[in-house]
């Protein structure tokens, strides 16, 4: 690190000598001899800016791109305004995420409370805070929102995304709670076997809606099971679903949570994702992270300030319900320019595209021998029987097609807005071929 910190090699010599050392080493002298690197590093000789260039492309190149994407399970590829990535990217709207000093951050906070207003207008609930790190994590922090002294069991439907029980029960590790998956029955959540296991201790029951499977669950009834043995109701939900699905809010809902890469960002990587949590105003005081708030400041003009920080370094760390400490400013800022940029319509017919095209591509893959596996209404994802998986998915890929996800029993298939009639008509054909 020495070529990157601005002192010269007299002031380091001072340095050392005050503390009464006399070389760099010697600050090293507890640690074991054969802990420490003797050769140095052996690093390569630095490259010019071109040659890390040429290089980086090299790598890029490697990246397989699907002109057409079928598979969802979490990771939605919708269309996104040319209008979202101009302003995000603007270089006084790329800013620090922390707003700490309300009188310098006004734009950050405006930005934070817009997106939190409409997060609230898309689930129906009364306050959501500044975002989370993904929708896993928002998932897991509501469980946790939900303990009390007598109430420390979370009861999570198997219809849930893995990926997000898997983040539920590292919380519960940490947090001391019990995990139990309520069963599924046909691609949904088991009402009757819901209505047996929820007990006097039961903090929670979290539903996914629509579920893993892509199948709409019956989330009002469920409500009121979990409300009627007195434990919260938490409903991880896709955004753009509530454009045409009924709010968390008129399900009963006390807490909604979820991803919001669908709102404006694209697939990458594994990332960055959003996770966004909205809640009742009985459980506002437990959302963890951030509140932007509105007031006004002594001149009656509109200002914004932060409302509630309810974390461990901001209250007694016993009183903490979170030690959340970030929140994922520039892409909450993304997802509120993607909604005001779609704005209610937009975003509906986002939703009605892609369920109008799941519902094609189903009924066609059905046609040639590939029928659903579960019956009901669904959103924009299903699943399929399939007996040839790695075959059929074999030859998409080669063809350019990103097929569904291998899941136990088929593949899980997803469309959105984004792919046409023609794409979809092209893969069906592909499958009919090697099946």
């Amino acid at each position: 690190m020495g070529s990157y910190v601005p002192n010269t090699p007299s002031q380091r010599q001072a340095m050392l000598e005050t503390i009464g050392v006399r070389t760099v080493e010697d600050l090293f002298a507890s640690v074991p001899r054969e802990m420490l690197v003797g050769d140095g590093l052996k690093l390569p000789v630095g490259r010019s800016e071109l040659e890390v260039r040429r290089a980086v492309s090299a790598l890029a190149e490697r990246n397989k791109v699907y002109r057409t994407v079928l598979r969802g399970a979490g990771a939605y590829r919708h269309f996104i305004p040319a209008v979202v990535k101009s302003v995000v990217s603007r270089e006084e709207l790329v800013t620090a995420y922390t707003p700490y000093q309300a009188e310098i951050s006004q734009g950050l906070l405006q930005a934070i409370f817009e997106y939190q207003t409409m997060i609230c207008s898309l689930t129906g609930m009364d306050v959501s805070n500044a975002s989370v790190y993904d929708g896993g994590t928002a998932a897991a922090e509501a469980l946790t929102m939900c303990r009390d002294r007598k109430r420390a069991k979370a009861y999570v439907s198997a219809c849930a995304d893995p990926q997000v029980v898997e983040t539920m029960r590292t919380y519960c590790f940490g947090s001391g709670m019990e995990l139990i998956l309520v069963p599924e029955k046909e691609g949904r959540t088991d009402q009757e076997a819901l209505r047996s296991l929820l007990g006097e201790d039961a903090a929670c029951f979290y539903l996914q809606q629509p579920n893993y499977y892509g199948n709409i669950e019956e989330a009002a009834a469920i409500g009121e099971i979990v409300h009627g043995a007195g434990a919260k109701y938490i409903m991880g939900v896709n955004p753009i679903a509530c454009a045409v699905l009924e709010s968390p809010a008129a399900c009963g809902a006390d807490i909604a949570v979820g991803e919001g890469q669908p709102l404006g960002l694209d697939l990458s990587f594994g990332g960055p994702y959003l996770g966004f949590m909205a809640a009742t105003k009985a459980m506002f005081r437990k959302l963890p992270g951030r509140i932007v708030g509105q007031t006004h400041d002594a001149e009656g003009k509109v200002g914004y300030v932060l409302t509630l920080t309810a974390r461990e370094q901001h209250i007694r760390r016993e009183k903490a319900s979170s030690n959340i400490c970030s929140n994922q400013a520039l892409c909450a800022f993304t997802a509120g320019v993607y909604l005001s940029a779609m704005g209610p319509q937009g975003l509906r017919q986002a939703a009605v595209q892609s369920m109008s095209k799941a519902h094609y591509l189903a009924e066609e893959l059905g046609k040639i021998g590939l029928p659903r596996i579960h019956g009901g209404e669904f959103f924009h994802e299903f699943v399929t029987a399939c007996p040839k998986t790695e075959a059929v998915l074999r030859a998409l890929d080669e063809n350019g097609i990103l097929g569904g996800l291998p899941v136990e029993g088929g593949i899980l298939w997803c469309a959105t807005e984004l792919v046409s009639r023609q794409e979809l008509d092209r893969a069906v054909s592909i499958v009919k071929e090697v099946l």
